[in-house]
């Protein structure tokens, strides 16, 4: 017998091996009951079922092909949208209705029978590893998971694509959308009625994709899990092994990919009810659908907030992640109409910072009203709420006027006499920072040697100098300088601040400029008002080497745990040698 998709239909409704009416095998595969009653037959000539209705091994030897072999569910990524509280936990262990997501698709996928599955996990790992033993799942780690998208993790499993469902480990279905038989591969889709950014969906007429647009009015577009068979796996494989050296390939969806193979590869959509299928981008979208979600969520970052500013949970509302910060992560909120920002220790920073320095610091700065969004820190747990700045926007390297403010603020600072019981020593941050990079085997690249031949002269050099240390910020660059429309400034993120010499704070603040020597030189005039001594000149300047070598150490630190931060590790590295080899022809004239 030849499988069309009505026979497989009538085929699947006698696998369960009961006996069933035709009529009720209509109802079931929304067949009339005339072409049900043509198909039996035609099954019964073949052997497939017996005369009371029963499936036979023949049967089931025809179905074996359409069989679903095994389930991946991807749950390495971060799901950065899904601020607060992906903060706090994998998105895919969210409480939704009573049923953590996760394990709800888990029993779901069983109950359809199928038990191979396998949980791609990366962002906060270990806390998935107990769905192996209650579940008896595959667990593979995405090492990847931080700097590619979902390409990565399917090159994770790329022997266990076969007859296989894809799913994300944060889609909440309302009812068992899983089959144990699937006839062919498919997107799961719902329908957007007006405009939507979604990955939207045009079709031919038997339901195949044959165009995908991100965005759209009116249309179906993907959501949910999908359904790869044999040969569209074995197809979409190939692909994504031969294009996977692309950088394009690695940091896109694997939907982007399968968009620019569309006519080598057979897609269908499955349509289903707008309900049927959810996929919660935000809090505020799972509120709306678990109201209880209100009374029994478990977010300790909304607890701080609630208890901080004197509200409920419920009156937290318009979050928005802030993807700024090279250390941290962070959201905007509102309560009682007044925006404010949340800032989330990032992963890592507490081998390095020291929050009860930086909440000693915070006090002192909205004293000097150097910053006034400060509005409360934790100095053991190191976060940290702020008012947030509408329209804030950085200080401009080539201002003139904004620059000379910033170094009028930085000077405040540093002549206020104001002190705290922690200091900050660029060299034994430095040496902490070693100590992790050499243990990754990211110390031994070419050029190490020089570099620190360098700088153990340039710190001999300024050592001698006997300069008093003062209370500094100790990441003066334009990020953290911040205007309002009316140009008042306001100097935020006081991690790494602490006692030390105050040429450290001009020498970061140049070391992340774009300032030419001559412009430097400039800076550091502007900061003393006056014309420097050759003595000060070549103390600064050392400075501006030193900082640059911490920051450059530090970004090597930084990528032995997972958090590169791109072109500002070559620029210090490039600064810390040329401003080191000024200054020592500096201290040697």
């Amino acid at each position: 017998m030849e499988i069309n998709k009505s026979n497989f239909k009538v085929l699947v409704a006698y696998a369960d091996q009961n006996e069933h009416t035709q009529r009720e095998v209509a109802t079931k595969t929304d067949l009339s009951l005339g072409l049900v009653n043509s198909i039996v037959a035609d099954m019964k000539k073949e052997g497939l079922i017996d005369d009371t209705g029963i499936m036979t091994s023949a049967g089931l030897e025809v179905l074996k092909p359409f069989k679903v072999d095994n389930a991946i569910i991807m749950a390495a990524g971060m799901s950065s949208r899904f601020a607060p509280l992906s903060y706090e936990k994998p998105k895919a262990l969210l409480n939704v209705k009573g049923e953590i997501l996760i394990e709800r698709e888990i029993r779901q996928l069983q109950e359809a029978g199928i038990h191979d599955i396998t949980v791609v996990v990366g962002y906060m790992k270990e806390k998935l590893y107990y769905l192996a033993d209650k579940f008896n799942v595959k667990i593979v780690v995405n090492e990847d998971y931080y700097r590619f998208n979902n390409t990565s993790t399917l090159m994770c499993v790329l022997d266990s694509l076969k007859n296989t469902y894809i799913c994300s480990s944060d889609n909440y279905f309302k009812e068992n959308v899983f089959e144990k038989y699937v006839f062919s591969s498919y997107y799961a889709a719902v329908y957007a009625e007006g405009k939507t950014e979604e990955y939207c969906l045009k079709t031919e007429k038997n339901g195949r994709i044959k165009e995908v647009t991100i965005g759209g009015r009116d249309a179906w577009y993907m959501c949910g899990h999908v359904y790869w068979n044999q040969e569209f796996s074995d197809k979409f494989k190939k692909i994504l092994v031969e294009s996977y050296n692309e950088m394009d390939t690695k940091t896109q969806l694997w939907e982007n990919l399968y968009m620019k193979h569309l006519k080598e590869l057979d897609l269908y959509i499955r349509k289903y009810p707008e309900d049927a299928i959810k996929e919660f981008d935000s809090l505020e979208e799972l509120r709306v659908f678990d109201k209880d979600y209100l009374r029994n969520g478990d977010s300790q970052i909304l607890k701080n907030i609630s208890k901080i500013l004197h509200c409920k949970d419920a009156d937290i509302i318009g979050i928005v992640p802030i993807k700024s910060g090279l250390t941290n992560v962070s959201f905007k909120f509102e309560v009682d109409g007044k925006s404010y920002v949340y800032r989330h220790p990032g992963q890592g920073t507490e081998k390095y910072i020291n929050r009860a320095s930086e909440a000693e610091s915070m006090q002192v700065a909205k004293e000097l009203h150097l910053d006034d969004t400060f509005v409360y820190i934790d100095a053991k747990e190191g976060w940290k709420i702020s008012r947030y700045i509408d329209n804030a926007r950085l200080l401009d390297y080539e201002n003139e006027d904004q620059v000379k403010q910033a170094l009028k603020m930085i000077r405040r600072l540093h002549t206020s006499n104001m002190k705290t019981n922690c200091t900050f020593d660029f060299w034994k941050e430095i040496k902490g920072f070693y100590t992790s990079i050499k243990e990754a085997q990211r110390d031994n690249f070419e050029g190490i040697d020089e570099l620190k031949g360098l700088m153990a002269e340039v710190k001999n050099c300024v050592e001698k100098d006997k300069t008093v240390n003062c209370l500094c910020h100790c990441d003066c660059y334009n990020p953290n300088f911040l205007l309002d429309d009316n140009d008042n400034m306001y100097l935020i993120d006081w991690e790494y601040s602490g006692m030390c010499d105050p040429a450290g704070d001009i020498g970061t603040f140049i070391a992340c400029s774009p300032y030419t020597m001559d412009q430097a030189d400039k800076v550091i005039e502007w900061y003393l008002a006056h014309i420097p001594s050759k003595e000060e000149l070549r103390h600064f300047l050392g400075y501006v080497a030193i900082a640059s070598y911490y920051w450059f150490v530090w970004s090597l630190y930084q990528d032995c745990v997972g958090k590169p931060v791109g072109e500002w590790q070559y620029l210090w590295y490039k600064s810390s040698k040329a401003y080191a080899e000024r200054t020592i022809l500096l201290y040697k004239e």
